[in-house]
């Protein structure tokens, strides 16, 4: 009954909202599994207006590692709209979006206790609830040289914008905010603004400023719009470069970026009196002046005849979070993506990856010097997956993955995880 009443809740709103908007000339009603509703989608398009509900599920079963063999999966339902004001009401430029989502299921990786850092299942967490993930207004001026966004918003959402095709969340969507507890992504949203400048045609730079209010990441708060209870601002820049090169102009996408968190945050070493906090349990860790960290995200496409063509690209990505307050301080993976790996399979995508995920050697000093517990250092997540898009409203990506030393120390039996990816555009 919860979840008919939730999914009954996302539809009530996707009828009555003005979500992920379909770009004018680019609309299709053969992208959905609804169609287009006897004529009134193609219709509502043109008004400006956009309607949108997805679903997405990742099984996932353990054939190695943990204490014991479990089948779980983890869903999320999102509903939305994107009101274009030029067609709407004559106001060039101009965007509100809203983004409900309602996630269910379990965690494989706290049922089966495989002690990794990140979970095996990306869409799971932040609660079985429905959450406002996105309201918002974004408007672009100087003839899109300059775009403000406001309102309800994930730091993700512009800031190391990066794609979701693994389960693994070492490799999926915004890293910083799968490791630094203030940097909120999906499904959570905060009070924010960001100011987008365009320096060139391949050149821009970004700055943000978000609420940091743990409150939003409670189950009671998910549909909240409160401002009480904020304890500082996420203050996140990036300088975005999109060349494109050689005579095929095979495009790439390099993000730099850092972040600067004003909150009080606990040292992750040090109690209160200066001295180490495993040698003086009974204190409060010692409260640190805010938090900083940097990124880099590159993909480059290496072959093929041009943009969106079939071909192999290659991709980096690294983030080290705050050396005083962080328990991850750095992730790092490499991989790859082969678009339409097969003439008869254009649309598919082979993709694979490696990583490290390397505890803060703070947290290993401090194990070293109590002597009772093992020492963390560095885990390494390894996946591959295919993914088979049967239509263009539907894809299913199977996959596996596997994760040396879970945890970092070693005391964990090594994973291995079969699964699959399904998402469906209705």
């Amino acid at each position: 009954m919860k979840r008919t009443r939730r999914a009954r809740a996302l539809l009530a709103a996707l009828a009555v909202l003005p979500c992920l908007a379909a770009r004018a000339g680019e609309f299709d009603p053969g992208d959905y599994l609804s169609g287009d509703w006897g004529g009134a989608r193609a219709a509502l398009h043109e008004r400006g207006i956009d309607l949108q509900l997805n679903y997405f599920s990742e099984p996932a079963y353990n054939p190695a590692g943990g204490d014991r063999r479990l089948v779980r999966y983890a869903d999320q339902i999102s509903a939305g709209a994107t009101l274009d004001l030029d067609r709407l009401l004559h106001w060039p430029h101009a965007i509100v979006r809203v983004i409900l989502t309602d996630r269910n299921g379990d965690s494989l990786s706290s049922d089966a206790n495989l002690g990794v850092l990140n979970e095996v299942q990306e869409v799971y967490g932040r609660g079985n609830i429905l959450r406002i993930t996105e309201l918002s207004y974004e408007q672009a001026l100087a003839d899109g040289r300059i775009d403000v966004k406001l309102g309800r918003l994930g730091v993700g959402g512009s800031f190391f914008n990066w794609s979701c095709e693994f389960m693994n969340l070492s490799f999926c969507g915004e890293l910083p905010g799968n490791i630094v507890g203030t940097w909120y992504n999906w499904p959570v949203s905060q009070w924010g603004l960001r100011l987008r400048v365009r320096l060139g045609e391949d050149l821009r730079f970004e700055a943000g400023a978000y609420q940091v209010n743990p409150r939003n990441l409670e189950n009671r708060y998910g549909t909240s719009l409160t401002f009480s209870g904020g304890i500082g601002w996420m203050l996140p820049l990036e300088v975005d470069w999109s060349p494109a090169f050689g005579d095929a102009h095979l495009p790439g996408t390099y993000r730099l970026g850092g972040w600067y968190d004003t909150s009080r945050q606990p040292d992750v070493y040090l109690a209160d009196n200066g001295q180490p906090q495993v040698l003086n349990p009974t204190l409060p860790p010692l409260s640190r002046d805010g938090e900083s960290g940097l990124y880099l995200n590159a993909q480059q496409q290496l072959t093929g005849a041009g943009p969106n063509s079939r071909g192999l690209s290659a991709f980096f990505n690294w983030v080290e979070a705050d050396r005083d307050t962080a328990t991850v301080r750095e992730l790092l993976s490499v991989g790859l993506f082969y678009d339409g790996p097969f003439a008869a399979r254009p649309q598919d995508v082979l993709g694979m990856a490696a990583g490290r995920t390397r505890v803060n050697p703070r947290i290993a000093q401090g194990q070293r010097l109590l002597g009772t517990v093992p020492v963390q250092t560095c885990e390494y997540p390894f996946e591959i997956f295919y993914t088979v898009n049967l239509r263009p409203w539907l894809s299913i990506a199977p996959l596996v993955q596997y994760v040396g030393r879970p945890g970092g120390s070693g005391s964990y039996p090594d994973v291995v995880i079969v699964g699959a990816n399904l998402a469906v555009t209705f």
